[in-house]
């Protein structure tokens, strides 16, 4: 694994990873709730904040915008990704090399693996040469890790969600970014079936404020590093606010309470 403490990706052992790859996997949809959100300028302002260690984004969007961003965020590319459009069983597209990630600038590699899918075992080899690759630019590797398709009848019971996060221990990825399974009970469980890999939530739809903070804070409690989140940010007007909250409450042990109050 790499010793992520040698990394933009984690500070002080913790992860927040902003995401913005919705744009290629839900379509513009997702930016009718803040309409300034569909220019891509607007979010990689959001994620100069400083709670944000990494900004997760596809190939297209990093090209364009990263080189004016270099100095103020961390880049994890995200290297595959599909589009809303595909109606088929559950895969992602390699859209974006290790090595031209490497050369742009990229601080992180991320990897959407669908356990279970009938194209799993071809997405796992993806995954090994993306991986191999990361190792050799010396870079963490941050996996997806959803299982979903036919194999999989109910993608939300606790054991599946465990089982994605050992998938990312078991094929070699050093942050597992899975859903959050419900309860504090279910995400112990996913964290101890990653062993060492980090393991962090991932934001999901929007919710609401208190909502949101108190599965974040049942994260932590749980061992888990934290959080990779998109729409409970940047689908809200307050977004600088909320990140003021998520940094209270992942990096300064605040306590839910003292997080909301961070929020007009």
């Amino acid at each position: 694994m790499v010793p992520l403490t040698d990394t933009p990706l984690t500070r002080d052992g913790k992860i927040l990873i902003l995401a913005y790859d919705h744009g290629l996997e839900h379509g513009p949809s997702d930016f009718e709730a803040v309409p300034e959100t569909m220019d891509p300028e607007t979010v990689w302002d959001i994620a100069t904040h400083d709670a944000v260690t990494s900004f997760a984004v596809q190939k297209g969007i990093a090209e364009t915008y990263y080189p004016s961003y270099r100095d103020d965020v961390n880049l994890l590319g995200k290297v595959n990704g599909t589009s809303n459009l595909w109606m088929g069983e559950y895969d992602s597209a390699v859209n974006w090399t290790v090595e031209s990630a490497a050369d742009l600038g990229a601080d992180a590699i991320g990897f959407t693996l669908y356990g279970g899918s009938n194209n799993e075992v071809e997405m796992a080899e993806e995954f090994r040469d993306v991986q191999e690759a990361a190792r050799d630019h010396d870079l963490p590797v941050v996996m997806w890790s959803y299982p979903r398709g036919q194999g999989v009848k109910n993608d939300t019971k606790d054991e599946v969600i465990a089982y994605g996060s050992r998938l990312a221990l078991e094929l070699g990825a050093d942050v597992a970014k899975i859903k959050y399974p419900g309860s504090q009970e279910g995400m112990e469980w996913a964290v101890d079936a990653a062993g060492p890999v980090k393991v962090v939530m991932s934001g999901g739809s929007k919710t609401d404020d208190r909502s949101f903070l108190e599965s974040v804070n049942a994260v932590l409690d749980a061992g888990g590093s934290g959080l990779a989140v998109g729409r409970n940010v940047w689908q809200r007007e307050n977004a600088m606010e909320m990140l003021d909250a998520l940094e209270a409450l992942i990096f300064e042990e605040a306590s839910v309470d003292d997080a909301l109050a961070h929020l007009g």
